[in-house]
């Protein structure tokens, strides 16, 4: 569809001139005599661009400028003087006018000044569909789950998205977090403002510091240039930094000031910078576990324990497994076009069974895997990895006999117990899977037998 450029002028010359390098472009031209009679077509029809002189008939140009900003602020006006003075043009632009022409026009000015608004006009566009999608793609709505878990996890999510407080959410690689700090971003008050995710398990500690207050030119070797960091970038947004836990102590120091006086410096700098920022923080470690190792700072761990939310890996919420199959299915078919719409009862079985320590994203991979694969419009047990086909070992298929001089059993289970921390490198999770119980479950074993501190 061509673009459209109302031109408001009563100068039949002015109109030609204007109208014949605007169709060039390949755009269309509206036309209006008056301020008033401009006003009047911006109200029933959708235009690109607005190109308007100040003397009008009835109200003049700068009056009509603000009765558009009205109607659609960010729809560019270039404003036509025959009065070419300094002042008039800061005036139109100080007022809002996206460009001025100034007459006698130059064509070449003229092409260029119109292709620029044009250009502004497509990328506000594209930036307003981008923000509807993003909106979509992150409400509440788009977590899929039936699962109890989920609904209070949803319920919780929407409860500090309201507020500025700080989110902690708690869980495993692959079940979400990010997924869930979007949504309370696009769900707040910020929403319209920058969401910037950080990975701070991915940087080393002098990057990581870089990354997030920036850099001045000349403040370390190979600073040649400034750097705006990621407290910058969010600003008026939330900044979402993931695996907190794999922070050193030495930047927590510094993250810690931050969160206290609400403000910061790049590096190389004396200049001090405003931190307005909503922080969410992820971690798939226990924090309080790293306090009592002094492996996280005690204060700034009560800083970001504001407000927490944890997901529960995908093993402990089997209701949600298949529903996150089928949607996830149905971006498959959108995405690549296959129309494979079915998941065969005994695939279903296999996918229930599985214990997916990759959580959710482990699901969609396979998903993924099983849409290549297929050559029909369901998916089977051939499509899916040999991995979720092995059947859990059960005591059944393994010799356990008891001693002559028997034994204690609470030794056998302490034993058990060390060695599924052990395997699992104490990630509690992990290891209440290996031991075919709930994360609840092992605490409650783990202090029994006063292993929660090892």
């Amino acid at each position: 569809m061509n673009p459209s450029l109302l031109l408001v002028t009563d100068e039949e010359a002015t109109r030609e001139a204007i109208s014949g390098e605007v169709a060039g472009l390949g755009a269309s031209v509206i036309h209006a005599s008056s301020g008033e009679e401009a006003l009047e077509i911006l109200t029933s029809q959708p235009v690109d661009g607005i190109i308007t002189g100040l003397k009008l008939k009835g109200i003049d140009g700068l009056t009509l400028l603000k009765g558009i900003q009205e109607i659609d602020e960010q729809l560019p006006v270039i404003m036509v003087t025959a009065y070419g003075t300094v002042a008039a043009a800061v005036k139109a632009m100080k007022a809002g006018a996206f460009d001025f022409l100034e007459k006698p026009f130059d064509q070449d000015d003229v092409r260029h000044t119109v292709q620029k608004a044009l250009a502004m006009t497509r990328l506000v566009a594209e930036n307003r569909v981008l923000r509807e999608e993003l909106e979509r793609q992150y409400d509440f709505s788009a977590i899929i789950g039936t699962s109890p878990q989920v609904v209070e996890i949803l319920r919780l999510a929407g409860d500090v998205a309201v507020t500025n407080a700080t989110a902690l959410i708690s869980g495993e690689s692959g079940t979400g977090k990010e997924l869930l700090a979007r949504a309370i971003h696009y769900n707040s008050g910020r929403g319209g403002h920058p969401f910037v995710a950080i990975n701070c398990a991915t940087l080393p500690e002098n990057l990581l510091e870089s990354e997030l207050f920036g850099y001045e030119s000349g403040a370390f070797t190979g600073a040649e240039k400034r750097k705006i960091g990621r407290f910058e970038l969010a600003a008026g947004g939330t900044l979402f930094l993931d695996e907190i836990g794999e922070m050193t102590l030495a930047v927590q120091v510094k993250l810690l000031r931050v969160l206290e006086l609400r403000e910061f410096s790049r590096l190389g700098s004396t200049e001090t910078l405003r931190a307005d920022v909503r922080l969410i923080v992820a971690t798939n470690r226990d924090l309080a576990d790293l306090v009592s190792k002094r492996l996280f700072r005690e204060d700034l761990y009560y800083r970001i324990h504001v407000f927490p939310i944890t997901i529960p890996p995908l093993q402990e919420r089997t209701q949600d497994i298949l529903p996150l199959a089928r949607h996830f299915l149905l971006e498959l078919v959108e995405r690549t076009g296959k129309m494979v719409t079915d998941i065969r009862p005994e695939a279903r079985r296999i996918l229930l069974n599985y214990g997916w320590p990759g959580n959710v994203r482990e699901l969609k991979n396979v998903l993924e895997r099983a849409v290549i694969l297929t050559q029909d419009n369901s998916i089977g047990p051939e499509h899916l990895p040999l991995r979720l086909q092995e059947e859990r070992v059960s005591l059944a298929n393994v010799a356990v006999s008891l001693p002559r001089q028997g034994l204690s059993l609470e030794e056998v289970e302490r034993s058990l117990l060390k060695q599924a921390l052990e395997r699992s490198r104490h990630n509690k999770s992990k290891a209440a899977r290996l031991l075919g119980m709930s994360r609840a479950t092992l605490r409650y074993r783990l202090k029994k037998f006063s292993l929660d501190a090892e």
